[in-house]
């Protein structure tokens, strides 16, 4: 949806002055100690976007013009998959979006559309409750399983999100004590991972399939284990056009399924171009993550996405991302049964906890990709 261009050039933090990244660092460190996140500066009536999330301004001609309409990303619909014919034809179709987009939207998935809509609420209720209570849960310890905040790689990253963030880590036990939750948005969010948990279980049935695999081989491989999600509140921006709601970058996951609202942002790179990904009603986005792409040897796609920033809002989505077993250490690497004498392995063995180590000690833009090549 832009014009073709060389995405792979980014900015490194030792072209600014001296001056202009120490100013950088107290502006920062003075926003993170607010904890009030983007939803402050709105609440507090900013009409100019902070330094500290423009854009550098070689990246917004290109970035942020040259939109295209052609491309639409795959819908599948999940109703048949119980007979044998249907299950054939959506697993093809799962193959081909995996394949070529890394990208598809899945419907009649089975999670009723209340459950969606709650989800949107309960989430929109916990960023616009009281400024005081909402503190309590800002936070930037790794260790802590459910914490709000305001870009995890505001340190590293040269400009911030306009988005601000409530995440739920269960990166060992499939258990997370009621109590740890908001009361804001407790019970639905309970009810939507043991859902959406349900549905990644499914998913990943479909994908060993479009793999050529038994059903139960990524299953087999904890893919669906180590979740987190990532409620995410994008205020309305006063100048969308100076900054992004989220900066490309791909998943350091398996598998992530996102439940978003219908204001729209979102984008895929396809082709070298951006591609909306419409909202669809009771519809799921799907991804494959950068994990999938390594054990499938590269038959799979994790591809870069990005969401606009928009004067509308606030957008809200919630994203489950399933990034494999982290403790024990589980090493993974290319499926053997994927491997042959004609496609060698392309990736070394990894573990899950150290792909997401190096991906949390990165910015959000930076592929993580590369490291794990042969």
């Amino acid at each position: 949806m832009e014009e073709i261009m060389d995405i792979s050039d980014t900015k490194e933090p030792s072209t600014q002055s001296t001056e202009d990244y120490y100013d950088r660092a107290k502006e920062v460190k003075s926003f993170d100690d607010s904890k009030a996140g983007v939803k402050g500066l709105i609440d507090a009536g900013v009409i100019k976007v902070p330094k500290i999330f423009i854009r550098p301004p070689d990246e917004l001609p290109q970035e942020l013009k040259s939109l295209k309409k052609d491309f639409q990303v795959p819908i599948i619909d999940l109703s048949g998959i119980g007979r044998t014919d249907n299950r054939e034809e959506t697993v093809r179709e799962i193959r081909i979006a995996s394949e070529k987009w890394g990208f598809f939207q899945v419907v009649n998935h089975g999670i009723p559309f209340s459950v969606l809509d709650e989800m949107i609420d309960g989430t929109r209720v916990f960023h616009e409750q009281d400024q005081e209570v909402k503190k309590g849960f800002y936070s930037r310890d790794r260790k802590r399983r459910v914490k709000y905040m305001c870009n995890y790689d505001l340190y590293q990253s040269l400009a911030a999100n306009w988005r601000d963030t409530l995440n739920i880590s269960m990166p060992v036990s499939d258990y997370l004590d009621p109590d740890e939750l908001p009361i804001a948005c407790r019970t639905i969010t309970i009810e939507y991972i043991k859902q959406v948990t349900t549905l990644a279980d499914i998913l990943f049935e479909l994908l060993s399939e479009a793999l050529g695999l038994k059903p139960d081989h990524l299953t087999s491989l904890d893919c669906a284990r180590g979740r987190s999600f990532v409620c995410h509140y994008y205020p309305a921006c006063p100048e969308p056009e100076l900054t992004l709601g989220s900066s490309k970058h791909t998943d350091p996951t398996f598998l992530t399924i996102l439940l978003q609202d219908q204001l729209g942002g979102l984008q895929v790179l396809y082709e070298n171009q951006w591609v909306d990904v419409q909202p669809i009603a009771g519809g799921l986005v799907v991804n494959i993550g950068d994990l999938l792409q390594i054990i499938s040897n590269d038959k799979f796609k994790s591809v870069n996405h990005r969401v606009l920033a928009n004067c509308v809002g606030p957008r809200i989505s919630v994203a489950s991302f399933f990034a494999g077993v982290f403790v024990p250490p589980k090493l993974y690497g290319p499926i053997k049964e994927l491997i042959s004498e004609e496609n060698p392995p392309l990736y070394k063995d990894f573990s899950a906890s150290d792909y997401i180590e190096k991906f949390l000690s990165r910015a959000l833009d930076e592929s993580g990709l590369d490291q794990f090549k042969l």
